[in-house]
């Protein structure tokens, strides 16, 4: 495992249209570090700069304190696992696993166990001798996650690998990769659009929006405090609506919004009474239940959908509209009022621009 360090790195393709811009950031030896963000944003650019493929404009590449700026791919000691595989037809599973280490002349007995080790950690073992068109598409990601890991790389680099499966076989990836990187002791950079694989795999996330980090943090810190608009509905449905400080008090404010007179957490930065500030609240965080307390304010029930576990609903209330999602629905007629409420620690405020 390797610490990953990259200072003020840019790319551009195109004369004046910058991919990646000033990227900086450090990521921890043993780490599963996600790189998250929309096509088009610079993560697999960036990816791709750091398996060696691509060379930066500006700034540079190290791993555990040398630069590897300039250094060629088969030099880094780094695995890489593609979004499609990229299997080789003819050849079994292990002649196909075995592919990097014959390029590393690695030979005879060491050979053969490296190949059944990364095998066995994929739970592909019983699978050397088929040819990769009769597995599964699970399967053949499995092989293709051995064939990185079977030179015994210091740092693996994942390039969308489970967005050509189904849902279910993604929900069962996502734990399995977790476990052999860890197993393994690699740190691993994965790219990927997708927030619940970043979310529930990640140990840190690195959210890109037009080439430049929006904010560096763990699964919660990013869900739970995010640092821009951005950030806040990328990482899941979002009610955005303005707010404006009436008053401090301790470490609270009272706000103006849409719905009424509310109480918020004092954010890390400075308000004062006239501030106008952006308030975002998740739409689990918005309760439907008779007697709410602080925060509470009536509210009409336009639209529901039932989902199994929870229920969505669209809310009227003052001058403004919320989505609310309510675990183990219970039945509820629409056009019905009830009494929402948010609790103020589930208020995020951002400065407005």
């Amino acid at each position: 495992m390797i610490k990953v360090q990259l200072h003020g790195v840019g790319k551009t393709y195109t004369a004046g249209v910058p991919v990646l811009q000033d990227v900086s950031l450090a990521i921890q030896p043993g780490e599963l570090f996600f790189l998250l963000g929309p096509s088009g944003c610079g993560k697999t650019t960036l990816l791709r700069l750091l398996a060696g493929f691509l060379q930066p404009d500006a700034g540079t590449i190290e791993f555990d304190g040398q630069d590897v700026t300039g250094l060629a791919p088969e030099k880094r000691d780094a695995g890489l696992v593609f979004q499609n595989y990229a299997l080789w037809p003819h050849m079994t599973v292990f002649e196909n696993v075995a592919f990097g280490l014959d390029t590393r002349k690695v030979r005879g007995e060491a050979r053969q166990k490296q190949v059944m080790e990364a095998l066995e950690m994929v739970k592909m073992a019983d699978y050397a001798d088929r040819k990769p068109a009769s597995l599964s598409g699970g399967q053949q990601q499995r092989v293709a996650l051995a064939r990185a890991l079977a030179f015994r790389p210091r740092l693996l680099l994942l390039d969308e690998p489970l967005s050509n499966l189904d849902a279910k076989l993604r929900d069962t990836m996502r734990s399995e990769i977790r476990r052999i990187c860890k197993s393994a002791g690699l740190t691993a950079v994965y790219v990927t659009h997708d927030r619940r694989e970043a979310l529930s795999m990640g140990d840190r996330i690195a959210v890109v929006n037009q080439g430049r980090l929006e904010q560096i943090g763990t699964p919660e810190q990013l869900y739970r405090t995010p640092a821009t608009r951005f950030v806040a509905e990328f990482m899941g449905p979002a009610n955005v609506f303005s707010a404006t400080v009436s008053s401090l008090a301790g470490g609270y404010c009272k706000l103006k919004t849409p719905f009424g007179e509310m109480t918020a957490a004092l954010p890390a930065f400075a308000v004062q009474p006239g501030t106008r500030l952006t308030a975002i609240v998740r739409p689990e965080s918005v309760r439907l239940e008779a007697g709410f307390g602080l925060n509470g304010f009536p509210a009409r029930l336009e639209q529901g959908a039932f989902l199994g576990e929870f229920g969505i609903w669209e809310l009227t209330a003052g001058e403004g509209r919320l989505t609310a999602h309510e675990l183990c629905p219970p039945r509820r007629d629409e056009g019905a009022v009830v009494q929402a409420g948010i609790d103020p620690a589930h208020i995020i405020l951002l400065e407005t621009p």
